[in-house]
């Protein structure tokens, strides 16, 4: 078969989009700086989002307001499970799905979020590869997948997060868009590993354990990795596809949690139960006033975003 005409390798790495913005200086001299201190701010993200927080974000926060981060980072699901379970307390939670934050958390720990950052979904991979050599000679991606040996391409656990339940759904719309085989989607389930710890699946890669996985742009940028993006019809970057994802779905296992296909937009939100709610509250701000951080960590920013919903606070400046 041959590979879908509007897809592309794209070989973007940190350091390329580190020049496309030069107005905040500093911002990767200090990254790290995350900790817990006596004036910090708990935010839990979803895993693909670590180093935009930790990197980008946090010090850049950190620098305008005098308030540190501390991070922790998880597959959406998971976060949901463990705000709903009370095992986490944040000040800020940060989701992969929007409409997820919305199901799960609205009428309990808050009522609003705002829409900040968008994102694709494609493969990280390693260059020196068998699969690297596939792919840049103009192989379909779906093929030389199905040809790998098991557990040598990672998705992330649909289960616990977004990033894995968007992969089964790509292969569901590629499966219809290329006229593959009826097995084509069960087939790629069963070859592929899944990755329970998000920040860990690009590492994977990098290592060597792995010779590709499903990820967000951002995440191949992270490590600096080749990344091949899905053709717009199945790696939900298009907001005007709305109804064209919407046609696949996925249930999570042990919440039974239905979520459709559906463009990737980050939001973010202050639990009603914030310890620190005034600085919470100071993080989303900045959010909205600085999308070209957002753009230098490899994410989507600017246009329609940002975006709210829900009843906002009325110190929250859209």
């Amino acid at each position: 078969m041959s590979p879908p005409q509007n897809s592309r390798s794209k070989y973007l790495h940190r350091r390329d989009l580190l020049s496309i913005t030069s107005g905040f200086v500093g911002v990767s001299a200090l990254a790290g700086c995350l900790t817990l201190g006596s004036n910090a701010l708990t935010v839990l993200s979803a895993g693909s989002l670590a180093t935009t927080f930790e990197d980008y974000i946090g010090p850049a926060f950190e620098a305008e307001t005098d308030i540190s981060l501390h991070g922790e980072y998880y597959g959406s699901n998971a976060i949901m499970r463990m705000i709903e379970d009370r095992t986490k307390h944040p000040d800020v939670i940060v989701s992969a799905d929007a409409t997820l934050l919305r199901d799960r958390l609205y009428g309990s720990v808050t009522k609003w979020d705002i829409e900040f950052a968008s994102n694709s979904v494609g493969i990280g991979y390693d260059e020196n590869t068998d699969f690297a050599e596939q792919l840049d000679a103009g192989n379909a991606w779906y093929d030389i997948i199905e040809s790998t040996d098991k557990d040598d391409v990672a998705i992330a656990d649909p289960d616990l997060d977004p990033l894995g339940y968007r992969a089964i759904q790509a292969f569901k719309i590629a499966q219809k868009e290329h006229n593959l085989n009826d097995d084509f989607v069960s087939k790629l389930d069963e070859l592929t590993y899944r990755e329970p710890e998000e920040p860990q699946i690009m590492s994977s890669v990098e290592t060597g354990a792995r010779s590709a996985a499903i990820v967000y742009q951002n995440m191949a940028v992270d490590h600096e990795m080749p990344f091949y993006e899905f053709p717009e019809k199945y790696n939900f970057s298009n907001p005007e596809l709305e109804n064209h994802y919407a046609t696949v779905e996925y249930t999570t296992d042990e919440e039974e949690y239905t979520a459709e296909g559906r463009p990737i937009l980050y939001n973010a939100t202050v639990s009603n139960e914030a310890n620190e709610q005034d600085a919470g509250y100071q993080l989303i701000q900045f959010l909205i006033d600085n999308p070209d951080i957002l753009k230098e960590a490899g994410l989507v920013a600017g246009g329609q975003l940002p975006r709210a919903s829900g009843t906002v606070p009325e110190r929250i400046d859209i």
